[in-house]
């Protein structure tokens, strides 16, 4: 029986033989195609050459593509670790032909593969083709030996593939597979409907253009576009009836079983959970992906905190997932190499993410119990799954998930008032928009275009190709060009674009599919022809060949001083300073930064000749080359090297020597999210003026403190000593002249049952006072809640409780929530006392007018 990657590699051999040339699978992050949140097909990386908008290198090509589907048109979610087949994270085996062979040999190929390579009995397979494709239900039969009576015809909804309401499409052939032990009790008409019958390939004939009135047209290249199901293939041909109980996934269940001392036979859907979505985790974080709370990012927060819950009924209390990134490595490490080299990186943002969950989860559970024992009907109210939402973390998904295991529904519309504008979040478009391509152009003269000569030169003269004016603005396509087109984190050139008929000056410069756009302001005639001149601004381009080199020298300095896991997961190079996202859990100490310029400038003063050069992709990993975040790799490569301190694989512009970058200084570092941490940098010219400024503003200060520059750290010292002194007697003499009076308050307060319940509103001008005056009613409260407010630089509650209703339940941190939501903010602590802050002093009345009924409501319960 051959093991997965066995499998894999025999279906990537046996194209090769047949002249496919082999491409790495693009990131599961999208680079360049703003209309998927994950990258969710095989075809995905080859979309600009269905729509016509970039040619293709190969005309025969074959891969394995790292997909996911979790939000939009393709939502497998619910199902995932339910059933034994749907993920959040696959990979699809495709082969393609573009404008090369087409139905006869995809079919016969595909024939070949499964019966004599793979060895599946053909008693078992089955063919459908498109009611109306009478050419491959023909050649079925024609080009390989399938019994005629196992090709069935199907209509538009199973056997026809669009790629979005207009655009390339075209009927599908697809292969079925019996997974019944009786082969006599085969049916046709249970094909497409029968769970017995898998699909397992589906071949894409595109030869038709879909028209905006419905209409079709045929293409004036047909191509072919075949996606296999990979984990699926591998089930069947290891005899499994469960995706799960393959080598895919097994090493992973076993994992998890070792990590709980739980019995994956016992109670299996939360295995499959947790080793599904370790899976989607490792492949989306590797790529560049970063858990958060909006778009790609909320859906990573999503999936992990799902997976954290299906470990609760694991018994898992404490951070686990993480130590599962190992095994996902050992398994499919050969083929995605990046989940290896990102292990560190991954196994950091994982176990962040599952510390952070854990703090409220467990209360998040309590709560939803407790809501479960106030439903009315079967459906819980939209109000109490933002709540658990807001206060808790819970996304409405795993709401939806654990509602369901108690036979009930949640009011999702309810959930989406109470959101207002949180509800745009984790959505994602299920057809293609290519804002560009729906330009209407005016066609100046043909050819290819978009020819960069920016790196030999910064002038060329050129022919315009096409051009349009768009948001008064004129786009402008070129034959060749010397501008830059904004990649790789390098913004755009600008500069100018003349001729006889021609003033433009360039703004920016975008690339669409391999088409460089100039966006331009100025005049150019409707009857334009001959050549016109184009110039880049020179000393802009200089300094942004300055900050890119700097880029790449700190990239390596970081991981020098700081440690390997450091990686790029994200970057900007600008004329006027350079941006750097680094992976690292902790801020740089100011001594780190010392030692990160040092470095740099040491390199900058060695003055190296930079060594630019291309080279085959495999080779130039092999050599050490670092592969950045958020960027496509073709099969050759432009490797950029300084010395023997700095290799990278790079598009964008640099400077010759690195002497030329003059001088390297960090100005600012800073948190951007859980694990990730931003450097801003200058180089040149202007680190010399921030260095200036610095310099200007230190001695201001020294004049200031009549003092030299070795006396000024400790001047400000005791000025602030000072300072803090003389707060703390302030706050002293306020504290001892207050009105606040705790035995006043609790002789008034009004009674729920035998509890006293105070509010009132004070004139704290502090949380820290208002937590005190808290304290101190806490020493003469017998049994009750306070809740004291207070108009400070913003509005300011502080809710306590006494110990006797603490056992029995009522928790501060609750009502806290409870009441920051009256005030349009949110709060929360500790079960006897905690916080809660808002915006305006009417939510702040609001909030404090709604409390008797909030206390009430919980006590009660």
């Amino acid at each position: 029986m051959m093991n997965s990657q066995e499998i894999r590699n025999a279906f990537i051999d046996f194209f090769q033989e047949k002249d496919h040339r082999f491409i790495r699978s693009s990131p599961v992050v999208p680079i360049d195609d703003p209309t998927l949140l994950f990258t969710n097909a095989g075809m995905n990386q080859f979309k600009p050459i269905f729509l016509g908008q970039q040619e293709a290198e190969h005309l025969r090509v074959v891969n394995s593509q790292k997909c996911i589907r979790v939000s939009g048109k393709h939502n497998d979610l619910e199902e995932v670790g339910l059933d034994t087949f749907h993920h959040t994270f696959f990979e699809m085996l495709g082969n393609w032909s573009f404008g090369d062979y087409y139905k006869a040999e995809a079919i016969q190929w595909a024939w070949e593969l499964f019966t004599e390579v793979w060895g599946l009995d053909k008693n078992r397979l089955w063919a459908t083709v498109y009611n109306d494709d009478e050419e491959a239900f023909q050649l079925w039969p024609k080009v390989t030996d399938i019994d005629s009576s196992r090709v069935l015809k199907f209509d538009k909804k199973d056997n026809f593939w669009e790629m979005g309401e207009t655009g390339p499409c075209g009927p599908c052939s697809e292969i079925h597979y019996f997974i019944g032990e009786d082969l006599n009790k085969q049916r046709s008409e249970s094909v497409n409907v029968s769970d017995q019958y898998w699909e397992l390939w589906n071949l894409v004939f595109i030869q038709n253009n879909r028209m905006e009135d419905g209409s079709l047209t045929d293409l004036p290249a047909k191509h072919v576009d075949t996606g296999a199901g990979f984990e699926r293939i591998v089930s069947v041909l290891q005899n499994k009836t469960s995706n799960y109980a393959t080598d895919l996934f097994m090493p992973i269940i076993q994992k998890v079983e070792n990590l709980t001392g739980k019995s994956y036979q016992d109670n299996p859907v939360p295995f499959q959970v947790i080793s599904d979505h370790i899976r989607m985790l490792s492949f989306s974080i590797a790529d560049g992906g970063m858990p958060g709370n909006e778009g790609r990012g909320y859906v990573l927060r999503r999936i992990l905190r799902r997976a954290a819950r299906f470990g609760r009924m694991l018994d898992q209390h404490q951070p686990f997932i993480y130590n599962l990134i190992d095994i996902v490595g050992e398994i499919m490490g050969d083929i995605f190499p990046e989940v290896v080299e990102k292990r560190a990186h991954i196994e950091k943002v994982v176990k962040a993410e599952e510390s952070s969950f854990n703090d409220t989860l467990d209360r998040g559970l309590i709560h939803f119990d407790k809501v479960l024992k106030n439903v009315s009907g079967n459906k819980i109210s939209g109000v109490e799954a933002f709540r658990l939402y807001d206060t808790y973390g819970f996304p409405l998904d795993l709401t939806q998930l654990m509602a369901r295991e108690k036979g009930l529904d949640v009011d999702e519309k309810g959930y989406i008032a109470e959101m207002d504008q949180q509800k745009k979040r984790a959505k994602a478009s299920g057809k293609f928009v290519a804002e560009v391509d729906e330009l209407k152009w005016k066609h100046v003269s043909k050819g290819k275009d978009s020819d960069f000569k920016g790196y030999e030169t910064l002038s060329t003269d050129s022919q315009i190709r096409r051009y349009t004016n768009q948001n008064d603005q004129i786009l402008v396509i070129l034959d060749k060009t010397p501008f830059y087109a904004e990649s790789g984190g390098q913004i755009g050139d600008t500069g100018t674009i003349k001729g006889n008929d021609v003033e433009l000056v360039v703004e920016d410069v975008t690339n669409n599919g391999g088409t460089s756009i100039h966006y331009c302001q100025g005049t150019i005639d409707e009857k334009v022809k001959g050549k016109v001149q184009c110039l880049v601004d020179v000393d802009r381009r200089q300094n942004i060949r300055k900050n890119h080199t700097a880029t790449h020298l700190m990239h390596q300095a970081l991981k020098l001083i700081l440690g390997d896991h450091v990686h790029q997961a994200g970057s900007l190079v600008h004329p006027d300073y350079l941006r750097f996202d680094l992976t690292h859990f902790e801020k740089l100490t100011a001594e780190q930064i010392r030692e990160i310029e040092t470095m740099v400038n040491r390199e900058i003063l060695l003055n190296n000749a930079l060594d630019i050069s291309v080279k085959n992709f495999d080779e130039a990993k092999k050599q050490g080359a670092v592969a950045m975040f958020g960027e496509k790799y073709g099969d050759e490569v432009r490797v950029v090297t300084v010395a023997d301190f700095s290799m990278e694989l790079c598009g964008g512009t640099h400077v010759e020597r690195t002497g030329d970058i003059g001088l390297f200084k960090i100005t600012e570092e800073s948190s951007l999210a859980s694990g990730v941490r931003r450097i801003v940098a200058v180089t040149g010219p202007k680190a010399v003026e921030y260095i200036q400024e610095q310099a200007a503003a230190l001695g201001n200060i020294q004049s200031q403190l009549n003092s030299g520059i070795e006396q000024v750290s400790e001047r400000i010292d005791q000025l602030l000593a000072q300072k803090k002194k003389i707060e703390k007697e302030l706050k002293r003499q306020k504290k001892s002249g207050t009105a606040f009076n705790a035995k006043s308050l609790v002789q008034k307060a009004k009674l729920v049952g035998d509890q006293s319940i105070v509010i009132q509103m004070t004139d704290a001008g502090s949380m820290d006072e208002l937590k005190g005056y808290g304290d101190s009613l806490l020493t003469v409260l017998k049994s009750g809640v306070g809740v004291l407010g207070a108009e400070a630089e913003k509005p300011l509650v502080v809710i306590v409780v006494s110990q006797d209703l603490v056992k029995r339940g009522v928790n501060a941190g609750d009502l806290a929530g409870l009441i920051g939501n009256e005030m349009g903010g949110g709060g929360g602590g500790k079960a006897h006392l905690a916080t809660a802050g808002g915006q305006d002093a009417k939510g702040l009345k609001s909030a404090m007018a709604k409390s008797l009924g909030i206390i009430k409501k919980v006590i009660q319960e």
